[in-house]
């Protein structure tokens, strides 16, 4: 397959011959069999420049994030365009960044289910990719280990897929009542699972949030839609200079290979 700039050499050098033939056919000396074989060579190379493909000169497609959570993700009783995925597109799209938001979040989402539902997200390429989850499993006492053995196996997937893909952690806290070791060990596990993964991470996503009636819906637990602008900017603070690397080139995926 020839690189996106041999493409455009050879397009470049095949308008210059077709100018070039040209100018001779026009000469008055010239004769009609001449003509005839001039006629022959443009038409030769016009195949030869249809067979450059289009996406050659086109520009690059638009890099891609995927948010990857549970209901605080979702945007649970809420538009999917009132949920922080959505408003981050439009940070994105105001700052001038090219990238393509993916909401693949559901309510109720675990890391066991996350496992299971991650697959067909992995045949395409992803650029970027928001991990939130975790406090499902807590709130159902699967143990530590296994919350965060889980959330390793996500993200290896997702890397194998996507080798210099940019990792983004949001971390989640429980209710401190009692201090035990598994509140103290919840909340450390994502700090540990961003420095062991080299991934960026947000400290606490409902950070500002959790604990004010007037952005969370009834239920106490789910941000209402001023709580999801509050988590987008938590959320933005980490994102955005991530985005302002991979546009530069420095991270970002090529398209996984094709195959499971």
């Amino acid at each position: 397959m020839l690189s996106e700039a041999k493409h455009l050499c050879l397009f470049s050098v095949g308008v210059q011959m077709s100018s070039e033939i040209l100018r001779f056919a026009q000469n008055d000396s010239v004769t009609a069999l001449e003509r005839f074989i001039v006629a022959r060579c443009i038409a030769f190379l016009g195949v030869v420049l249809c067979a450059v493909p289009v996406q050659t000169l086109r520009a690059d497609p638009s890099k891609t994030i995927l948010v990857f959570g549970d209901s605080l993700s979702d945007g649970f009783m809420l538009k999917r365009s009132e949920a922080y995925p959505a408003l981050l597109g439009k940070k994105l799209r105001a700052t001038g960044l090219n990238f393509q938001v993916i909401n693949a979040s559901a309510a109720g989402g675990t890391t066991e289910g996350g496992l299971e539902r991650l697959p067909p997200h992995l045949k395409h390429r992803i650029d970027v990719f928001i991990l939130e989850l975790g406090i499902n499993d807590a709130f159902r006492g699967l143990s530590i280990d296994q919350i965060q053995s889980n959330l390793q196996q996500i993200m290896d997937k997702v890397k194998t897929r996507n080798p210099t893909v940019r990792v983004v952690i949001a971390g989640m806290q429980l209710p401190n009542y009692a201090g035990d070791d598994y509140v103290l060990a919840f909340g450390k596990m994502f700090s540990d699972l961003a420095a062991r993964n080299n991934a960026a991470l947000v400290p606490y996503l409902l950070q500002g949030v959790a604990g004010d009636p007037s952005l969370n819906l009834p239920d106490g637990i789910h941000p209402n839609a001023a709580g999801q602008r509050i988590l987008a900017e938590n959320v933005w603070r980490v994102l955005e200079p991530i985005a302002r690397e991979v546009t530069e080139g420095r991270g970002g995926s090529p398209e996984p290979p094709a195959g499971n």
